[in-house]
């Protein structure tokens, strides 16, 4: 019986002894190699035949694209799984089911997957470079790895939220061009200030404790559902448009999918206070950016803080003129810890994948109907 194969698809940095440690008494380790799309492809018969399990973070996309239906259907049928190294997996096509070589996992890139190839283990939060649907198609898991991003991205969300409501972003480039307290707006703090947190996840919580520690005047909340465990100072709100009438900051933590791009438009801002304050750590898509800009540019947005943007690493240069608004190039999970945490978590749904057992991991769109 040949041997069980995985796919390493982008960078492993943190974890290559847990890597050893977890997968090598399960299966056969191969890096990829690949330095383009194309090359890729022809691979996937010769030196990455028999694949079961693939290994994923976002950077794999830079050479080989996202994991849309074109390359999940390219997939090999050994292939049953996709762990990503994420909480979000916007870049792999579920309905079909990494990028600095080979792109985004898409329709085409899935599509020409071996069929040995069982599961895509995806190193991040987000999997919008993933194709769920066309790995749905060809029998395709996918997990991603929420939890292990939560307390980077929070503490970025926390960063922003001290930033935009004291003005800090504008101050440190006054000192550093000489101007001291120049044309600084009057700040707020904090304590003053409703919160509004859209999408109460592993991410949203975490931030929403972080935030109480001010305290905010209040933390209120909307999901889809109640979250069980809330704290009780906590307020769920299951009407958006009457949480965002009520709030002063609204702090974004919703992953991107067709239902949510655009979930902050132009009638979601203009619902919100004159004056009120909006921070994107999700994906830069949920927002629709131009509203954001003309909101800023009418007064109607006191500031913003985002470390998101729709075409990254790309940014609307509209959004370097506002020095009300502080900017991170996705910061969010930059950090050892996370980046550690990631990639075992990573690992270990790939492990599970083996072992035969379940991954609790797997895509919402992936998990049996209840």
């Amino acid at each position: 019986m040949a041997p069980t194969k995985v796919l390493i698809c982008g960078d492993l940095v943190w974890a290559h002894e847990d890597a050893k440690q977890m997968i090598g008494p399960l299966a056969e380790i191969i890096p990829m190699k690949s330095k383009s799309r194309a090359q890729f492809y022809e691979e996937l018969s010769t030196t990455y035949a028999g694949i079961t399990g693939i290994y994923r973070h976002n950077t794999s996309a830079d050479h080989i694209g996202i994991f849309d239906k074109e390359l999940v259907d390219k997939l090999p049928s050994s292939v049953k799984w996709i762990a990503h190294n994420g909480a979000g997996y916007d870049q792999i096509d579920i309905a079909a089911t990494s990028a600095d070589h080979i792109g985004i996992f898409d329709k085409e890139l899935i599509d020409k997957l071996p069929s040995s190839v069982k599961w895509i283990a995806h190193n991040g939060a987000g999997y919008d470079q993933i194709d769920i649907a066309a790995c749905k198609a060809r029998g395709i898991g996918v997990s991603n790895t929420p939890g292990a991003v939560d307390d980077g991205t929070a503490t970025t969300a926390l960063y922003l939220l001290v930033s935009a409501c004291r003005q800090f972003s504008i101050a440190e480039r006054n000192i550093r061009e000489g101007k001291w307290k120049s044309g600084l707006a009057p700040a707020h703090d904090p304590s003053a200030l409703t919160l509004g947190i859209l999408g109460m996840g592993g991410i949203g919580g975490h931030f929403a404790k972080l935030a109480r520690a001010f305290p905010m005047k209040r933390i209120l909340y909307h999901s889809r559902n109640p979250v069980k465990d809330a704290p009780e100072w906590a307020e769920y709100y299951p009407d958006k448009e009457k949480m965002l009438a009520e709030i002063d900051v609204l702090s974004i933590h919703v992953p991107l999918n067709e239902k949510t791009v655009h979930l902050v438009d132009e009638k979601a801002i203009r619902t919100m206070k004159k004056g009120s304050i909006i921070i994107n750590t999700a994906r830069g898509k949920v927002i629709d950016e131009e509203a954001l800009i003309r909101a800023l540019e009418d007064g109607h947005l006191y500031a913003a803080g985002l470390d998101v943007y729709p075409d990254e690493p790309q940014v609307n240069p509209k959004l370097f003129t506002f020095r009300n608004v502080t900017l991170l190039p996705h910061m969010g999970t930059e950090t050892q810890e996370s980046q550690h945490g990631m990639e075992v978590r990573a690992l270990g749904n790939l492990k599970d994948f083996l072992e035969g057992k379940p991954v609790n991991d797997t895509v919402w769109e992936l998990r049996p109907k209840l």
